[in-house]
């Protein structure tokens, strides 16, 4: 993994979503490095860390992570949220808090969770992947803007970002849709130890809104916070709502006076 740190004071650590980097939290760092000290994560295959032939694991990787970043509040959105919710689920003496940004327990619906995508999405996904890399991961992006009130300029950001660290490592996109299809960690969220933060866009077509209420109802000491116009990626159509949430959670579970 590739892990930058920037900013100072306390810390917060940021995991992305599939086929992206460390680097799509631009408005986020912007507006929260004044105040906190930011560890960006590039998962293995993916943007500095594309070369990186490790295996994507949440149990090992999220070890990793504590170690790189202890004692700090853990965001991960969509895909990263897999590593976020382990590091805590693993070591919540070392994990100050938890937010979850469009990432839920259970990204896939069945009779028991409504609140998911088709069964067969990703798995159309990884097909196609094989077949046209770049078309589908344009498919895959367009997406995750559909339905923001600011989806075009979404869409561009997300655009610019996919490649802007070089193209993500096919195996490790594979590999990312598997874990988006098979993940489920519902029946652990009664024993997550650590405060969360879960976070939605009202828009979004890949997470339902009603996922993130849903999964904080599982979860003690949890809440969450549904973003009226945002979609998938509300830090970057609704960054200022976004990074005040954090910043305030941060504070309070780290105990920093506003």
């Amino acid at each position: 993994m590739h892990v930058e740190t920037l900013g100072h004071g306390p810390s917060i650590a940021l995991v992305h979503g599939w086929a992206m980097h460390g680097g799509l939290f631009a408005p986020l760092i912007e507006r929260l490095r004044a105040r906190w000290t930011l560890h960006l994560v590039d998962l293995p295959g993916h943007g500095h860390a594309r070369d990186s032939d490790r295996p994507l694991d949440p149990h090992l990787l999220s070890r990793e992570l504590v170690e790189a970043a202890p004692d700090a509040v853990w965001l991960g959105w969509s895909l990263g949220g897999q590593f976020a919710l382990r590091a805590a689920l693993d070591a919540p003496a070392r994990v100050r808090g938890l937010v979850m940004v469009a990432s839920s327990p259970r990204f896939v619906q069945d009779t028991a969770w409504p609140h998911g995508v088709r069964p067969s999405l990703f798995r159309d996904f990884g097909e196609a992947l094989s077949k046209d890399f770049r078309g589908t991961l344009e498919g895959f992006l367009a997406l995750e803007a559909l339905g923001s009130a600011s989806a075009q300029a979404e869409l561009r950001d997300l655009r610019a970002q996919a490649f802007a660290r070089g193209e993500p490592a096919p195996q490790a996109l594979l590999r990312g849709l598997e874990l988006l299809d098979a993940f489920d960690a519902r029946a652990e969220l009664p024993a997550l130890a650590v405060p969360s933060l879960w976070i939605s866009g009202r828009r979004d077509r890949l997470v339902p809104a009603a996922a993130m209420p849903a999964a904080a109802a599982l979860a003690p000491r949890a809440e969450s916070l549904v973003i009226h116009d945002a979609g998938h990626a509300p830090f970057l159509g609704a960054a200022d709502a976004v990074a005040a949430a954090i910043d305030a959670f941060a504070r309070r579970v780290h105990g920093v006076a506003a």
